[in-house]
């Protein structure tokens, strides 16, 4: 296939996935942005209810390496339509519940449910469009993650506030089911013609096949990228950004779903940017995730120290800056996709995609139990505590960049004993200065 002369049916594929990724992200992003509605159907605290995030959001990151096994040896169509059915499932058990022990089986049904799709839509992409195109579209498959948040604010929290607990959620369910439909009646896993992109190992030949990705250096540092380039914006969507913002910050909930919806649309036009530099530097995409990570730290760093209450034009660029990282993740798909082959790419970016939510998952819990310790155990926060809370992030990013230096070194290694040599900044600067002479 040429550059964008792909195929009606490559369109067609791919828009069922993102629908189907927009959808899990709906219902994943729901406890976020309802999570005060949630404290009081359980009749309990918000602490309690980010373990209710914390545990579907470990799930996620556990469930990535299995998930990824069985997508290669399965295919996208099966994953993403089981996918879609045990979310919906999840959600409709946490609608008509009301005891704590069955609603965090509904968490973990979710987080199974959802690590299923993500890395299911990317895998189809290598088979249905050309290597250039690649890049920009795994970034709008990420832009879908955008749309199903903003869905979380602007549908899931209004059904739950005007029709109830219950019915709101069973109102927003019907969604999953029409995403299993369309993804087992649309999606093909490889174009007509085209080898199965499966395989076929036996079951006792996985783990050691999924090994072999562990250990390769480009899924080492595809992990680290995404872990720092998106813990922060996880814990901020799914958990603590809501409280932050209006108590912490003062502003009223409707200003603060204001930023959030800033955010996603912020994320959506820094993802096809983010993807196309990407494909345009190849030897440069760790720098840029670099970047991205740097903007994270100064502008976290600001709003932390500054005396009271930040402006909001500040906390508008908090909230633009953080929006760049959620693509800024997708950086790190793009190493196992250049350096392995395609049957191994559920795996690989299954482990890609544990990292900001390993991260994630441990930040959420660490600021639940130290708010929870600060407080004295009440129901309700102070802004300084909430403040300090999110100073919790700092050693996240100590150990996120570490880890994309050293991994990346050992990738560049690799890459040379292939003939692939990356230019330090010295020698591009001279080039161009030959060049302009």
């Amino acid at each position: 296939m040429n550059s964008f002369a792909h195929s009606r049916m490559a369109w067609v594929v791919w828009g069922i996935g993102v629908f189907a990724y927009a959808v899990a992200v709906m219902h994943r992003g729901a406890l976020g942005v309802a999570g005060l509605e949630a404290a009081a159907h359980f009749g309990t605290t918000a602490g309690v209810v980010s373990t209710f995030v914390v545990l579907q959001l470990a799930v996620y990151a556990v469930a990535q390496v299995p998930v990824g096994a069985m997508l290669d040896r399965f295919g996208s169509r099966a994953v993403i339509t089981t996918g879609s059915l045990i979310t919906g499932v999840a959600q409709v058990l946490l609608a008509v519940v009301d005891d704590l022990p069955l609603a965090y089986v509904a968490r973990v049904l979710l987080g199974i449910g959802d690590a299923c799709i993500f890395n299911s839509v990317l895998r189809l992409l290598p088979r249905w469009f050309t290597p250039r195109a690649v890049p920009v579209l795994s970034q709008v498959t990420g832009m879908a993650g955008a749309v199903g948040q903003i869905a979380a604010v602007g549908l899931v929290l209004p059904l739950i506030q005007h029709l109830g607990w219950t019915q709101g959620l069973l109102v927003a369910t019907i969604s999953s089911a029409l995403a299993a439909s369309m993804a087992l009646l649309g999606i093909r896993n490889a174009p007509p013609g085209q080898e199965s992109s499966t395989v076929a190992d036996s079951w006792r030949e996985m783990p050691r096949q999924v090994a072999g990705v562990l250990k390769h250096p480009a899924t080492q540092l595809g992990f680290w990228i995404h872990f720092t380039c998106g813990f922060t914006y996880n814990t901020f969507v799914f958990m603590w950004g809501m409280p932050y913002l209006v108590i912490s910050q003062g502003l009223t909930q409707p200003l603060a779903g204001v930023l959030f919806t800033l955010l996603s649309v912020a994320g959506m036009v820094a993802g096809p940017i983010i993807g196309t530099l990407t494909a345009r530097h190849p030897l440069r995409r760790s720098t840029l995730a670099l970047l991205v990570v740097g903007a994270l730290v100064v502008t976290w760093t600001a709003v932390l120290l500054w005396p009271g209450r930040a402006p909001l034009a500040l906390l508008v660029l908090l909230v633009l800056v953080i929006a760049v990282g959620g693509p800024g993740t997708g950086i790190g798909f793009d190493f196992p996709r250049t350096s392995l082959p395609h049957t191994r790419l559920g795996a690989a970016n299954g482990v890609v995609i544990a990292g900001s939510f390993t991260g994630s998952t441990v930040l959420i819990l660490l600021m639940g139990v130290f708010l929870d310790l600060i407080s004295g155990g009440r129901s309700s926060y102070t802004a300084d505590e909430l403040r300090l809370a999110w100073t919790l992030q700092a050693p996240f990013f100590i150990v996120g960049v570490a880890g994309i230096l050293t991994t990346r070194n050992a990738l560049r290694r690799r890459m040379a004993d292939d003939g692939v040599i990356v230019p330090t900044w010295r020698e591009v600067a001279d080039r161009i200065r030959r060049y302009r002479s």
